[in-house]
């Protein structure tokens, strides 16, 4: 152990005891680092530790247990919403996919979800996702649904792996596919598997036509796309198209339902073959109505709350 080591420890050591002695000071871990309120320093630098808000407010301790136990209630409302959009629509049973949107939110209220019964759950950021997906059990599946940079490809599915992680929701390039699929090869590499293991994508389309939302212009280039995946990227699985739509607009849904028509016709698919990804907290009974197949809800599950990090 270095001298600097050394002292980082004893420093951490007397840290958490100024912690421990006062109401108004909070002890938590954030992502490989250890933070003191009561000093203001942080110490070690350790892979692994997680997001953990907590404080030695009785209130705050009281909240966040209270957030625990509403998300398991949120989330049996949520699924009893879904059968009820489900039967409204004349639709099958087990037809819709709840993807619940954990993003910035802290493991153990995942755990809270996960212990409800959830399994699908969705991530905005590339590093929170390789953060959290260890400390989650393994029959989790991941979905990544939000901005992915390609050389964040080959890092994601790598510390991710191909068996939890379901699906990248937001392709809208061939840059971005053939990283994917490099990274695919990789994994399925380093795993020595008989049978390749394939990743699952959605190709994002743009039906808001709003310039800050990612994906493709409905038309032609959605086809195109996947025929150049199709042909170029055998380890990805083109399960279906995906949208964020204009909040209020509900024709957002009605867009994407007719692309996915259209490329089931290009490639000689049943419509029912690709998966629809459109619908979130505001919208998604509509969503169903509409046709889609996977939901992402995260507000009405988790809640608005912040929490420290």
């Amino acid at each position: 152990m270095t001298v600097g080591l050394r002292r980082a420890t004893a420093a951490l050591s007397i840290a958490t005891i100024n912690c421990r002695s006062s109401a108004f000071d909070s002890f938590f871990l954030t992502t490989r680092t250890l933070h003191c309120s009561s000093t203001g320093r942080t110490y070690g630098h350790e892979k692994g530790l997680q997001r953990f808000p907590m404080s030695a407010s009785a209130s705050s301790m009281a909240d966040f247990d209270r957030d625990k136990v509403n998300v398991a209630s949120n989330i049996e409302s949520v699924r009893q919403r879904v059968l009820d959009a489900v039967a409204s629509s004349n639709r099958t049973d087990g037809s819709v996919r709840l993807v619940a949107v954990s993003k910035t939110k802290p493991l153990e209220l995942l755990r809270a979800a996960y212990e409800a019964g959830q399994r699908h759950f969705g991530e905005n950021y590339a590093q929170e996702l390789m953060t959290k997906s260890p400390e989650m059990p393994d029959d989790v599946l991941w979905h990544f649904i939000g901005p992915l940079q390609s050389n964040k490809a080959a890092p994601l599915v790598k510390t991710v792996g191909l068996n939890k992680l379901a699906c990248i929701e937001t392709v809208s390039s061939l840059k971005l596919a053939t990283k994917l699929n490099r990274a695919a090869e990789a994994w399925n590499e380093e795993e020595g598997l008989r049978e390749p293991k394939k990743l699952g994508i959605y190709i994002q389309v743009n039906t808001s036509g709003e310039g800050s939302k990612s994906g493709l212009t409905p038309g032609s280039e959605i086809i195109d796309l996947i025929k150049q995946i199709s042909l170029e990227c055998p380890l990805l699985s083109i399960d279906g198209l995906m949208t964020i739509g204009a909040p209020g607009d509900y024709s957002c849904f009605d867009t994407l339902v007719k692309c996915r028509d259209q490329v089931a016709e290009a490639l000689g698919k049943e419509p029912n073959e690709l998966e629809l990804s459109m619908g979130m907290s505001g919208d998604f009974e509509i969503a169903i109505a509409k046709g889609a197949t996977n939901i992402r809800v995260g507000s009405t599950i988790f809640g608005d709350r912040e929490y420290s990090t």
